[in-house]
């Protein structure tokens, strides 16, 4: 996946990059600023801190409004089921083939690209999430406190929690500390459940099922699966099983409970089957589009198996038959705002920007709570050239605000439409901010302290630019 370049690019007489939904996160931080990072701008967000580790190979995220949009979809009836608000829980993806998922840090959901591609139905990754959930609602995470006396604190931080900065800024462009081999050891201590924590967390998943009514196949087989892993040497075990020991008395305590269970017949809905499948083409469409191809015959007439063809055929660079194939998958569904979204990703992916609008727009109509959507939208309009729309790049920019405050690039495009409508006060606290969510305290303070001068006392920026000065100025003490 290619990486987007903007962030590193000067305002003045450059263009961003579009933004790529599943696009890798590279943010290489110094280990004073994670820390300045977990204790300072963590706690000032909404649901609380995002913190996540992946293995000793330069972990990535993505980031995809339909990925996303799907997998909350799913899970949103388990969070109720458990009595979490689904509002609160962050929910991140990491690019790696290995089948995991963890929770961390609180109310945050990790899920590996892995294992939504290994998955083998809806089912089965909503008895995977369930189980997570129980991790959450069963309070398990506070042992992470006396994991963290017995591992080492900085390797901790840098695994564990520096990168969960990097998700909560929704950058794209920002870096992950390098994982090393000290560092796998602490975050695989700290995320580790003890096998008490892992069949209580399988209790609390079966009764969250059994109250919406969807049966616990998926997630028995899922088990059924992983348990021959236990009989493996450590190191050829899949990383699931590393963080969460499995035994096979779970699995059978999991079967007899859904052999007795009376929605032992009762499969999750349809719509999420289909919505899953969504989700696996597509991830095997762009991480491995040659595969892909192979995978999915170009006679086969199933809408999920176009779909994956037409985004491998994009990341492959065949322009000429990626976009027939998706304008065919718009006419099959003409609502879908995912493939009015790709159709706008390609044309201006490849320079075609005015084109490139209209499919945007359309998918923020049909779409419009989505933040990054309308970031993709904004972009659009200020790539465009057009004096015109840099009115309706802000105001897509603002509505975006709400899910995505903590993206850098939403702040990056936010400064662009100042710089254009000549607001300097205001470019200076957008860059600020920008600054603030890529972790460069330094840069945070010298575009706040601009933006104080600049800017009318007592307004929102100028009261903004204040906190944001306090908080470099803390962030550049800890580095210190």
């Amino acid at each position: 996946m290619k990486p987007n370049r903007g962030v590193n690019q000067r305002l003045k007489g450059r263009r961003h990059p579009p933004i790529i939904p599943l696009a890798r996160i590279r943010w290489r931080l110094s280990l004073a600023r994670m820390v300045a990072i977990i204790v300072v701008i963590l706690p000032l967000t909404i649901g609380g801190p995002v913190l996540a580790a992946g293995s000793g190979k330069n972990p990535s995220f993505i980031r995809d409004a339909e990925i996303e949009n799907g997998i909350r979809t799913m899970a949103t009836p388990i969070f109720v089921a458990a009595g979490i608000d689904p509002d609160s829980v962050q929910i991140a993806i990491i690019n790696e083939a290995q089948v995991n998922a963890f929770v961390a840090g609180g109310q945050n959901l990790f899920l590996y690209t892995g294992l939504l591609r290994r998955t083998e139905n809806a089912s089965e990754l909503i008895g995977v999430i369930a189980h997570e959930t129980g991790h959450i609602a069963g309070g398990h995470l506070i042992r992470g406190h006396d994991a963290m006396a017995e591992a080492s604190v900085e390797a901790i931080v840098a695994m564990v929690l520096g990168v969960g900065a990097a998700v909560l800024s929704g950058n794209t462009n920002a870096g992950i500390a390098t994982a090393l081999s000290g560092q796998e050891f602490a975050r695989r201590s700290l995320l580790a459940f003890s096998r008490g924590q892992e069949s209580a967390a399988d209790q609390a998943a079966l009764s969250y099922l059994d109250n919406v009514g969807w049966s616990a196949a998926g997630m028995a087989a899922f088990l059924d699966k992983l348990a021959d892993q236990e009989l493996m040497p450590a190191d050829r075990r899949v990383e699931y099983i590393r963080t969460h020991p499995l035994t096979r008395d779970r699995v059978e305590a999991v079967q007899r409970a859904l052999d007795r269970s009376p929605n032992r017949n009762h499969p999750v809905p349809e719509a999420f089957e289909q919505l899953h499948r969504r989700i696996r083409a597509k991830l095997d469409g762009f991480i491995q589009p040659a595969a892909a191809l192979r995978r999915y015959s170009p006679n086969d007439p199933d809408l999920v198996a176009r779909y994956a063809r037409a985004i491998a055929l994009y990341r492959q660079g065949t322009i000429k038959e990626a976009l027939p194939a998706i304008d065919n998958l718009i006419a099959a569904e003409p609502n879908n705002p995912f493939f009015h979204e790709l159709k706008g990703q390609v044309l201006l992916e490849n320079r075609r920007v005015s084109d490139a609008i209209a499919p945007y727009r359309r998918a923020v109509e049909l779409l419009p709570r989505s933040g990054l959507l309308r970031l993709s939208l904004a972009q659009a309009y200020l790539e465009s050239g057009q004096p015109g729309l840099v009115d309706a790049a802000a105001r897509e920019l603002d509505a975006a605000r709400h899910q995505e405050s903590r993206s850098s690039h939403l702040w990056r495009l936010m400064a662009e439409a100042w710089g254009r409508k000549g607001n300097q006060g205001m470019t200076a606290y957008a860059l600020a901010e920008e600054a603030l969510a890529r972790g460069d305290p330094r840069l945070a303070l010298a575009q706040s302290t601009r933006a104080e001068r600049m800017l009318p006392k007592g307004s929102p920026g100028w009261l903004r630019s204040q906190d944001i000065k306090a908080v470099a100025e803390s962030m550049i003490a800890h580095e210190d």
